[in-house]
């Protein structure tokens, strides 16, 4: 009796040892095919995260490769060091282009209404002036160029600038300025094309002044 229970209980022993054999071998298996299983749990990387890495990468190259090329259209324009002299040399040759055209015409007779070499009246030197030196057409009396172009105070005048006069309420009469308070104009009947100073009758008549677009 004691010899079965003996028995008994060492088949029980080996049963268990076969069981333990078996869930150890199991659970080294398990341990094995882990990383497998752990890898099958991983979120997916989503495309948006895909995206946010290629578009940080790109940003970066954009940023290490900014050059003027990125400016304001406006600045990227600006002329400066030799383009802003070449402008300004520019400018200086259509005044000096302009008053060397009045200054020849010096001595052509006042003739009332006249536009041509044959008399001119103030206007009609003015308008002669800026369209057969500069090419630009201006209004045919004083009154209507008054109205054109820029502003100018009288003590920021330069040479090109118009100069208007008037004996009552209109502007009647108009010069061009060139330089050293002196204006060229045709002054009246009986008088021819002359150069005068910007002052005494002049200055007591002087009402306005412009500066003409394109010179």
């Amino acid at each position: 009796m004691k010899l079965e229970l003996l028995h008994g209980r060492s088949g029980a022993l080996r049963n268990t040892h076969k069981f333990a054999f078996r869930l150890s071998s199991l659970m080294l298996m398990a341990a094995l095919s882990a990383p497998a299983f752990a890898d099958s749990d991983l979120p997916a990387v989503r495309s948006t995260d895909v995206q946010t890495i290629s578009t940080s990468t790109t940003h970066n190259s954009v940023l290490s490769g900014l050059d003027n090329t990125t400016l304001p259209q406006d600045l990227a324009m600006m002329p400066s060091g030799p383009a802003a002299a070449t402008a300004s040399s520019a400018k200086e040759g259509r005044v000096q282009q302009l008053l060397k055209r009045a200054l020849t015409l010096l001595g052509t007779p006042y003739r009332w209404g006249g536009t041509t070499t044959a008399g001119f009246d103030c206007s009609g030197l003015v308008g002669y002036v800026f369209r057969t030196a500069l090419g630009i057409e201006l209004p045919r009396v004083s009154r209507e160029m008054a109205t054109r172009g820029e502003s100018v105070r009288r003590d920021q005048l330069i040479e090109g600038d118009l100069v208007f006069f008037s004996r009552g309420k209109v502007v009647d009469h108009v010069g061009i300025y060139i330089g050293n308070n002196q204006f060229v104009h045709a002054p009246r009947t009986g008088r021819d094309v002359s150069v005068s100073k910007l002052e005494g009758y002049w200055s007591q008549h002087f009402v306005s002044a412009r500066r003409v677009a394109g010179i």
